[in-house]
């Protein structure tokens, strides 16, 4: 599979996978920005990305971000849909502080993972009752 990516600052760089067993690639902060405590910022990731028919590009935390820096994806996951690639459509990551300090990120930092998922689109036929037992609802497995 080969992605088309554009960089907003040539002098950072080109994702990469880190190990050969890798499934995703590292997002890094465009700027240097600092997070106050508690608050969350949207922080650019120098890349336009056109994602290939059938998948779809999901951002994550690194579980580094949070053991090393307090630092967490504010919405969990991030789904980047298909036609998301226009010159100016930038990656961002929101991320959240969760100490009582302020957090530097530094530029180039390392600061979320990407990973190309397929997907399908299927068509949807609706009906009055669906044949199989309710299972309880949220939670009800324990």
């Amino acid at each position: 599979m080969n992605v088309k990516i554009k960089r907003i600052d040539p002098s950072l760089p080109l994702p990469q996978y880190h190990t050969d067993g890798a499934v995703a690639f590292d997002l890094y902060a465009r700027i240097e920005t600092k997070i106050k405590p508690y608050q969350f910022e949207m922080i650019a990731t120098n890349f336009v990305i056109e994602t290939p028919p059938g998948y779809m590009l999901m951002l994550a935390a690194r579980s580094s971000s949070a053991k090393k820096k307090g630092l967490n994806m504010r919405n969990g996951v991030g789904i980047i849909d298909q036609d998301y690639c226009g010159n100016e459509d930038e990656l961002y990551v929101l991320i959240q502080n969760l100490t009582d300090t302020e957090v530097t990120i530094e530029k180039e930092e390392r600061i979320a993972q990407a990973i190309f998922v397929q997907i399908a689109k299927p068509s949807f036929t609706e009906v009055d009752t669906m044949h199989h037992t309710s299972r309880g609802g949220f939670g009800s497995t324990g």
